[in-house]
């Protein structure tokens, strides 16, 4: 017998491989289709939803896993969507608003589906975050084109006047862009001259779309996390040489940015728009029915309803919506749904904190994602963050992350 034949591997092993490699770049190719999608909801329903409908079914199939790390996550979603039926039930007429609720508990779900994957495979976090990066490069381009009207029909990819992408609200638009902006900030402060430099076109292409967003959220979003972005690295760098350069390196990013705005601002509609936007209190803010006061009456209706009003009814009553997350969740779903959507955010704020400064392969991720998620929460008090897809999204991704932790202190015990 050749002495080759024992060099040869068995062709069942060798199949087995080729076969598991091959579902392995199929479930990282789906995932980050996924994600991709995510950028792109200028019609609902979008094709976000459609495909991860199908992805969801087809992986719990094949043993999508709901591990008691992740439990609390969907139990308090469960929760939450079931204060909205409580808060539907107070409706005579309920029109569509039952699939109002249905598109609350699918966001809830792909939220617990992306927590579930990264906790069974942590290496999915950099296909999500490059799909990210790619939907937000892509989409903010569109929308920087299309406040320029740099070709026929690019107008579509504006509302306003402001820049949208292809999204139907400049408002999330730019938000949609922060965790993109942040990462790309991150790999320019921490990783290498050459993958830095890759970085910095990106960046510059994605804040561009926020600023030409003229969302005042967006602007606030980005600075808020910026800072703290800036502030967690450098508390977390282990030699001074690195945090000089980090140091530095954030003050050029400051300075580029600065010399783009200034540049931008150069152009005349641009500059009236830029001070309309800038100003902090806006009419529709403080008018007698404005944003503000809306705040008002509505706070004073939850208190005499604890069963909630009824999902969408705040904007037919009084003309606009609430544009704050919290009295969304008080009178969309019901004091129930409060409670939950309340022990939700501080569970997840107060684990994620927690595990910040850990170093782990998954840490620059979860450094990113924690400070976004924070920026969103904090956002949610001047506008609804209900149904931003992106938002679930980061809570999926955080949950994963906190549930990765849970699994590594398991091991060394």
């Amino acid at each position: 017998m050749s002495l080759l034949t024992y060099d040869r591997e068995p062709p069942g092993l060798a199949r087995a491989a080729i076969d598991a490699k091959l579902v392995s770049l199929m479930k990282l190719a789906a995932i980050g289709l996924g994600v991709f999608l995510s950028g792109f909801v200028i019609r609902e329903p979008a094709p976000y939803e459609l495909y991860m409908v199908g992805l969801i079914a087809i992986w719990a199939l094949a043993g999508l896993r709901i591990s008691r790390r992740i439990a609390p996550l969907l139990a308090l979603l469960v929760a939450f969507n079931i204060g909205g039926l409580i808060s539907l039930s107070q409706l005579a007429d309920l029109g569509t608003i039952p699939l109002y609720i249905a598109v609350s508990l699918f966001l809830a779900l792909t939220s617990v589906f992306f927590a579930a994957i990264i906790e069974a495979e942590s290496d999915l976090l950099s296909v999500v975050f490059r799909a990210w990066v790619a939907a937000a490069a892509a989409t903010a381009l569109f929308g920087i084109l299309g406040y320029f009207n740099a070709f026929p029909g690019a107008a579509m990819f504006t509302k306003f006047g402001r820049a949208a992408g292809v999204f139907e609200d400049p408002n999330v638009f730019g938000p949609f862009l922060t965790l993109p902006a942040i990462y790309l900030l991150y790999l320019i402060l921490t990783a290498p001259a050459r993958t830095a430099l890759f970085s910095a076109p990106l960046l510059l292409i994605i804040t561009g779309g926020i600023f030409f967003s003229f969302s005042r959220g967006a602007w606030g979003l980005l600075v808020m996390t910026a800072g703290l972005l800036v502030l967690a690295v450098f508390l977390n760098a282990g030699t001074a040489s690195a945090r000089l350069r980090i140091a530095v390196t954030a003050l050029l990013a400051v300075a580029g940015i600065a010399l783009a705005l200034i540049l931008a601002l150069q152009i005349p509609a641009v500059s009236d728009l830029f001070t309309q936007r800038a100003q902090l209190v806006q009419d529709y803010d403080s008018a007698r029915l404005g944003r503000f006061a809306r705040f008002g009456i509505g706070f004073g209706w939850a208190t005499e309803h604890p069963l909630g009003i009824g999902p969408l009814q705040f904007g037919q009553i009084l003309g606009e919506d609430t544009h704050n997350i919290w009295l969304k969740a008080l009178l969309d779903y019901s004091w129930l749904g409060f409670a939950a959507y309340l022990t939700l955010i501080l569970w997840t704020v107060t684990a994620g904190f927690r595990i910040l400064f850990r170093r782990r392969p998954w840490q620059p991720y979860l450094i990113c994602v924690y400070i976004v998620f924070v920026g969103h929460v904090a956002l949610g008090t001047v506008i609804d963050t209900d149904h931003w897809r992106h938002f679930y999204l980061l809570l999926g991704l955080l949950w994963g992350m906190i549930a990765l932790e849970q699994k590594w202190m398991a091991r060394r015990l």
